[in-house]
């Protein structure tokens, strides 16, 4: 499995910017989940991520301060249920307000390829989206570790995950497209004498781009920094 627990991780400081200041907001048409108020309503959005095995769950807020997935269950309708959880009342938090996300493990019994109903609750947090399914997608099994990224359903927007350590995140200069099907995001070059913890972390963020000509099939290439020398890979999904 990819890990034996949920996985989260804050969106890069670097991305707070206003071209990542908007998330889709909660379909109006989706059923509310039991007993919550639509005025309440979280704006949701999400992306699939590692080959299936992973949904990355994005929600707007404070950037150093992400929500923690405490639980995703498969309920009986088919629908995925994630609960979330503030961190502690006395950690520090940034007053900006950024896409930022959660990553959640993909429970057994998920199709990637079929569409999701992901409903949220929690600290705070309720609200609903719909993910569509994505052909070729298999999930399940161990990671392997290589980058992947998702769009979701607002225009533009997709999800970018990363392995590596988890203080030395990448952080993203420029996004730009770079062909008719294709988005170059460019990393910043770290400091020299950075010192890196030794783990393998997922780390996440958000970007958008703008001027692609195609829908779907886009290749997302990662450069600029050790590690990623022009990388290519596809975004699941379609813009």
């Amino acid at each position: 499995m990819v890990s034996p627990r949920l996985l989260v991780v804050p969106v890069l400081a670097a991305l707070a910017v206003g071209a990542f200041a908007g998330c889709a907001a909660t379909p109006a048409d989706a059923p509310s989940p039991t007993g919550t108020d639509p005025a309440t309503q979280t704006e949701l959005d999400a992306a699939w991520l590692d080959g299936g095995r992973i949904i990355g769950l994005v929600t707007s807020g404070s950037s150093s301060c992400v929500p923690a997935a405490d639980a995703a269950t498969v309920e009986a309708d088919g629908s995925l249920l994630v609960t979330l959880v503030e961190p502690d009342a006395e950690t520090a938090c940034t007053r900006d307000l950024v896409p930022r996300v959660t990553l959640v493990e993909v429970p057994e019994g998920v199709d990637p390829t079929q569409d999701l109903a992901i409903i949220v609750s929690g600290d705070g947090y309720s609200g609903q989206v719909e993910l569509d399914g994505v052909t070729g997608l298999a999930g399940g099994g161990m990671t392997d570790y290589l980058p992947s990224a998702g769009w979701t359903d607002t225009d533009g927007q997709f999800v970018v995950l990363t392995w590596g350590s988890s203080s030395c995140a990448p952080i993203v200069d420029q996004v730009a497209a770079s062909g008719p099907a294709e988005v170059t995001v460019t990393f910043q070059t770290p400091p020299a004498d950075q010192v890196c913890t030794m783990d393998m972390a997922p780390r996440a963020f958000v970007a958008v781009v703008d001027g692609l000509e195609e829908d779907g099939d886009v290749s997302l290439v990662l450069a600029g920094t050790p590690g990623f020398d022009d990388v290519r890979i596809p975004i699941y999904g379609e813009d």
